[in-house]
């Protein structure tokens, strides 16, 4: 544990996204429990040369860099001694699937891990089942389909499927004859953990339950968690980066969220601490208030957390924790499961109601969805690595280079990816997905909403419904409750004014016409209610 020390007095407002990286301060994160991978292996990929014209750009760079300390560069041998390159391979992981309590119990869950497409779902006794999610019969999506007395069907032709796999009925077979042995869905391990269902993507390895990760705050007595989901129209590394880069916080969330201040930009320092073939760690700080020292660290795959801990005024222990969950799911696409929580929670945390905190989050992500989905698009344009495209400074960037470092570390493992100095880039474009039917099998499948082609609840990768209310119990259920509400305060409001024509005195008409009245502005209210929970926020300066 780090120096003890009084947190500042905004820590015990609600958390948002960006609040608890902003309060973290002298803190020893809480470590996964994760061993660090043994063995080597030479990175494969690319190296990038490039052209004349992109050698002379990044000439002048590093001549700067020589001269002014304000460019982040990579030090002389800085790769070949940062540790010895582990061996990776990226389906020998536990990735995040879905947060356990979302999980539909009737339906069927699609899911991807970069571009293998699962099913997840609850079998009869409960258990959460994950298969691929493709019949072996002619390969409809299985995830299409319903479940039936514990089993999972398939909505071509009723094949079923048990937990395991095993096909147990199919319809068109003769009376007496045998169920083929290959019918069967591929099996996928996967473990409930803390609230997190994840899954094991290797084929041919045991499941490693020693990389599962283990956050320890969340076993500690009293610990409350405010945890959502939300669905990304970017890659799941520009999101990591994304959410390690402090930087950004007081210019793109400038008073939009609750402790963002755009005169509270300035250089920052950073201090890296631990390199491995699994992540890496750090401190970091403003320069303004340099004895608040923050610990961040990354784990193989897709892990991020960021922890404060200290000692209140009564000598008891607490503890402020965040931790980003970012799955893959394929190209210019990733899934986040965010989680904050405390050991302490705020009188104001307890009043407001749960859709409220999400509608914030939800709030933040939109404020960086269009930048990062541009960021996006350049990467797999240029097919260069970052060296080449970023301008990194020492004094804002130092997490974003060790993140493209480490991924010139385990690249080799990877399906793809964009490194600091190396690439590999997707051997099949993503823009074949948006041809017409990609997009119909990507749009096809039954979501928690019970959304199909052409529907309103039809994914839309920039829609807040999609990206996070499907997702969330607790946010459908208020969208259903408050339309309910509305459309019940406008035909009482409705009645309300048709009473008081009827109405024979002058005093019955003023009630009913000032009930009227109360009446439609409840429904108003109501109808504020739903926009806030699924209406993508718009900056004002983009506003038509």
């Amino acid at each position: 544990m780090g120096p003890t020390m009084t947190p500042p007095p905004t820590a015990t407002v609600p958390l948002s996204p960006l609040l608890l990286l902003r309060l973290s301060s002298a803190a020893a994160a809480p470590r996964l429990r994760s061993p660090a991978a043994t063995g080597a292996g030479a990175i494969r990929g690319v190296r990038w040369s490039g052209g004349a014209g992109r050698r002379c750009r990044a000439a002048v760079v590093e001549e700067a860099g020589a001269q002014e300390d304000g460019v982040l560069l990579p030090k002389e041998g800085e790769e070949a001694t940062a540790a010895a390159v582990a061996r990776y391979d990226w389906r020998e992981e536990w990735y995040p699937l879905y947060l356990s309590k979302e999980v539909p119990d009737d339906a069927a869950l699609p899911l991807t891990v970069f571009d293998r497409q699962l099913v997840l779902w609850r079998d009869g006794d409960g258990v959460l089942r994950c298969h691929e999610d493709r019949c072996p019969h002619r390969l409809a999506k299985l995830s299409e389909g319903q479940i039936v007395d514990g089993k999972l069907e398939c909505l071509y032709h009723g094949w079923q499927f048990n937990g395991e796999g095993k096909c147990v009925n199919i319809p068109q077979l003769p009376e007496g004859a045998r169920i083929p042995r290959s019918a069967c869905a591929r099996s996928y391990e996967v473990r409930d953990s803390q609230g997190v269902v994840w899954v094991w993507i290797s084929d041919t390895t045991p499941p490693d339950d020693g990389k599962l990760p283990w956050f320890e705050p969340y076993a500690r007595e009293g610990f409350t968690d405010l945890s959502t989901v939300h669905e990304l129209p970017y890659d799941h590394s520009i999101l990591l980066e994304n959410l390690m880069d402090p930087a950004h916080v007081p210019i793109s969330h400038d008073r939009t969220d609750w402790t963002a201040k755009r005169e509270d930009a300035q250089a920052l320092f950073f201090d890296v601490t631990e390199r491995t073939g699994r992540g890496f760690a750090g401190y970091w700080g403003r320069t303004r208030t340099p004895q608040l020292r923050n610990l961040l660290r990354f784990e193989a795959p897709c892990v991020l957390t960021n922890t404060l801990e200290y000692t209140d005024k009564d000598g008891k222990e607490q503890c402020f924790s965040a931790h980003f969950l970012c799955r893959p799911a394929g190209q210019g696409k990733s899934m986040l499961i965010v989680r904050f929580g405390s050991t302490v929670r705020s009188p104001i945390a307890k009043l407001l109601p749960p859709w409220y905190f999400h509608q914030n989050a939800c709030k933040v992500f939109e404020q960086d969805m269009g930048f990062l989905s541009s960021q996006n698009e350049v990467l797999l344009r240029e097919k260069v690595p970052t060296m080449e495209l970023y301008l990194n400074l020492r004094s804002s960037d130092t997490w974003v280079a060790e993140y493209r470092k480490w991924m010139d570390r385990a690249g080799h493992g990877m399906p793809y990816y964009f490194g600091h100095s190396s690439l590999a880039p997707p051997p099949v474009p993503a823009v074949v997905e948006q041809a017409p039917a990609g997009a119909v099998a990507g749009i096809s499948a039954s979501f928690p909403a019970k959304g199909g082609v052409g529907t309103v609840h039809a994914p839309n990768p920039t829609n807040r419904y999609f990206r996070h209310v499907v997702h969330c119990k607790g946010c459908r259920a208020s969208v259903k409750k408050y339309t309910s509400l509305k459309n019940a305060f406008a035909v009482l409001a409705a009645a309300a004014v048709a009473a008081s024509i009827l109405a024979a005195t002058r005093q019955w008409k003023a009630v009913l016409l000032a009930a009227s009245a109360v009446l439609a502005a409840a429904s108003y209210a109501c109808d504020a209610v739903l926009s806030l929970i699924t209406t993508n926020f718009i900056r004002t300066h983009r506003r038509l």
